[in-house]
């Protein structure tokens, strides 16, 4: 990990900056935190657009319910799951994900916010399917833990303004909110969901640098490559 500017200062004039220009951003949509948790299987590896019409369906069977997906038949759960893309793996993802929560947990999703960030984020990775990615956004998002989302927009904004290298792992980018920030949750929800806002609106694959709220954080660096995105 290398970086030219004081670490802890430039992430926090970078959150300042961009909910200065793009506002609270009211993450993550959902109903109940067993729905949320639900959505960050169903998003990997697509629009959230997909993933919110396979929950959609979900609600529309009266599923949104770890008892009764586990008692419904693998392949009926794939055709409800099917606008997700890759329906046949989430629909095991989701499988075990609601068996773990009858086995640990008793069914009830929030029983996990009495285990410790680690151990919760150790169970879930344990879960088939279930990478860093998928369990921060559950331990975040549903469970209100402070831990840190690192996605494909993170990384790109990050190694662009040189405060990490383009080949750092998961956990290193993870571990710079996590070190340079105070641990709280709703800083930590915010600022990834204004990450993504950034990447989505102008810190592309070709980026509009010349509208880009942080033009003068660090020195980018835009030499990308497919597989660094």
């Amino acid at each position: 990990m290398r970086s030219p500017f004081p670490v802890a200062r430039t992430l926090r004039t970078i959150y300042k900056k961009l909910y200065a220009a793009f506002g609270p951003q009211h993450w993550w949509p959902g109903d109940t935190p067993f729905e949320v948790a639900i959505g960050a299987i169903l998003t990997q590896n697509t629009a959230w657009a997909n993933a919110a019409k396979a929950i959609s369906r979900l609600k529309q069977e009266r599923m949104l319910d770890p008892v009764r997906l586990s008692t419904l038949p693998k392949q009926r759960l794939a055709t409800l799951v099917r606008s997700s893309g890759y329906f046949n793996q989430k629909a095991q993802r989701l499988k075990i994900f609601v068996g773990y929560l009858l086995e640990k947990q008793r069914g009830k999703i929030g029983r996990m916010r009495g285990l410790s960030l680690n151990s919760a984020r150790r169970e879930l990775l344990e879960l088939s399917g279930i990478g860093p990615e998928t369990a921060d956004s559950i331990l975040l998002y549903a469970l209100e833990k402070p831990t840190f989302v690192i996605d494909a927009y993170t990384r790109r904004i990050l190694a662009r303004h040189s405060l990490i290298s383009w080949d750092a792992t998961y956990e290193e980018i993870r571990s710079l909110f996590l070190k340079h920030l105070p641990p709280k949750s709703s800083l930590f929800n915010e600022y990834h969901a204004l990450l993504v806002a950034l990447g989505k609106e102008l810190c592309r694959t070709h980026p509009r640098c010349h509208l880009c709220p942080l033009q003068k954080i660090g020195r980018l660096r835009l030499e990308t490559t497919p597989a660094r995105i």
